[in-house]
């Protein structure tokens, strides 16, 4: 099971108690901008921009607000002309992280992502210092309760995922990004409810951490998740699942 999907259950845990639906509206707003302005403003025709959408629906985003930031996209609408920016570096314990921002200046963007490594223990790196360690890869997670590891292996594989792994809480369904909309179809029009879904960038190797260790790279990436611009965040590290479970009361 990936660090990747352990930190969602850490996230979708404290989801509750987090009080910044704003911010996470203009954060699925850029997405869903950048989104159309790449591939067109049809969902249909944009796997992208589909996926933008779903995600900011799960937040509950209205959906004039995502009609309209579709509009400035393909230019129906003014708005700000944002770029898609990766930041790498290195985190506590060594640890490779990479941030995804959708920015509309680059230099403050860039230097308040250098400021969050700093203030983190870590360091900002330069391009394709830690990329080379990560796949692109379609995540899926759904809780155990939903259903058996079999009926999941069977669902998942038959779609055309590539494997599917389970720990206590959930099952974590991998697969080819062209394939991700199809497989993420097929779990759900089954009456399997997921947890999260996304395009991620997946390790392939990892660094496990302990409690201490953790805490400090949770941190770092609470840090930057919470920066206006970013809108994703991964890293190579690996947690067991006490930890995880630790992790999660706090």
């Amino acid at each position: 099971m990936s660090g990747h999907s352990k930190w969602s259950t850490i996230k979708h845990k404290k989801a509750a108690l987090d009080s910044k639906r704003g911010k996470a509206w203009s954060k699925h707003a850029r997405a869903v901008t950048m989104a159309a302005k790449m591939g067109g403003g049809n969902p249909n025709d944009n796997p992208r921009l589909r996926l933008a959408i779903d995600k900011a629906k799960a937040d509950n985003m209205p959906k004039d607000t995502i009609e309209k930031a579709i509009k400035k996209g393909t230019g129906e609408l003014e708005g700000e002309s944002y770029e898609d920016v990766l930041y790498e570096g290195y985190g506590p314990a060594g640890v490779a992280v990479m941030a995804r921002a959708m920015t509309d200046n680059r230099n403050r963007t860039s230097g308040e992502i250098r400021k969050i490594f700093e203030r983190s223990g870590g360091s900002l790196g330069s391009p394709n210092c830690v990329a080379f360690q990560f796949t692109s890869k379609g995540v899926i997670i759904v809780a155990r309760n939903q259903a058996s590891e079999d009926r999941m292996m069977e669902l998942a594989l038959e779609a055309g995922a590539d494997d599917v792994s389970s720990s206590e809480e959930i099952h974590e369904v991998t697969c080819r990004p062209e394939v991700f909309l199809e497989v993420k179809d097929a779990i759900e029009k089954a009456g399997v409810a997921v947890q999260s879904a996304d395009i991620a960038m997946v390790a392939s190797s990892s660094i496990t951490l302990d409690l201490t260790a953790a805490r400090k790279v949770k941190r770092l990436i609470d840090a930057l998740e919470d920066q206006d611009d970013v809108d994703s965040v991964y890293s190579n590290s690996d947690l067991a699942d006490d930890v995880v479970a630790a992790l999660s009361k706090e």
